[in-house]
C-alpha cells in the first residue's frame, strides 16, 4: 500500500500503488496550473466506513509514497473519468478503476456486499492515518 501524505499535519491516507499513481497525475496536474480543489473519498471499512475529504493547494505539500519500485501502467480512460471529477464543483472524487469488480456493478461495492479494502483489487477505499 502506497501512501499520501497530507501537508504537516501528519495524515497519510493510503491506496494502492495502482491508484495512487491515477491520484498523482491527475492532483499534480490540477496543482500545476494552481487550481485549489477538495479531494474525497470512501473510508476503509476498518475505520468507520465513511468519506473523507481533503483541501488540496500547491501551497500544501503532499509526499506520495509507494510501497513497490514499479510503475504501474497507466489507464487512460480513468485518468479522464477522475480529471471530469476534480473540474466539478465538487472537487476530484476518488472512483474505482473502470472495469475493476468493484466499479462493475455500479455502486461501489466489490459484489459481495462488502467494500473492497484496496489489498486485493486495483483500488477501492482509503485507509487515513
Amino acid at each position: 500500500m502506497g501512501k499520501l501524505l497530507y501537508g504537516t499535519s501528519g495524515i497519510e491516507i493510503e491506496f494502492d500503488d495502482r491508484t495512487l499513481t491515477h491520484l498523482q497525475i491527475v492532483i499534480a496536474a490540477k496543482l500545476r496550473r494552481k487550481e485549489s480543489f477538495f479531494f474525497s473519498w470512501k473510508d476503509d471499512p476498518a475505520i468507520g466506513d465513511g468519506r473523507s475529504s481533503i483541501w488540496l493547494d500547491s501551497a500544501i505539500p503532499l509526499y506520495f509514497k509507494f510501497a513497490g519500485g514499479r510503475v504501474p501502467s497507466i489507464n487512460r480512460e480513468w485518468l479522464d473519468v477522475l480529471t471530469a471529477s476534480s473540474n466539478r464543483s465538487g472537487g476530484l472524487q476518488f472512483t474505482e478503476e473502470p472495469g475493476s469488480p468493484a466499479a462493475g456493478n455500479g455502486n461501489g461495492h466489490n459484489g459481495n456486499g462488502h467494500n473492497g479494502n484496496g489489498h486485493g483489487g486495483a483500488s477501492g477505499p482509503a485507509t487515513v492515518r
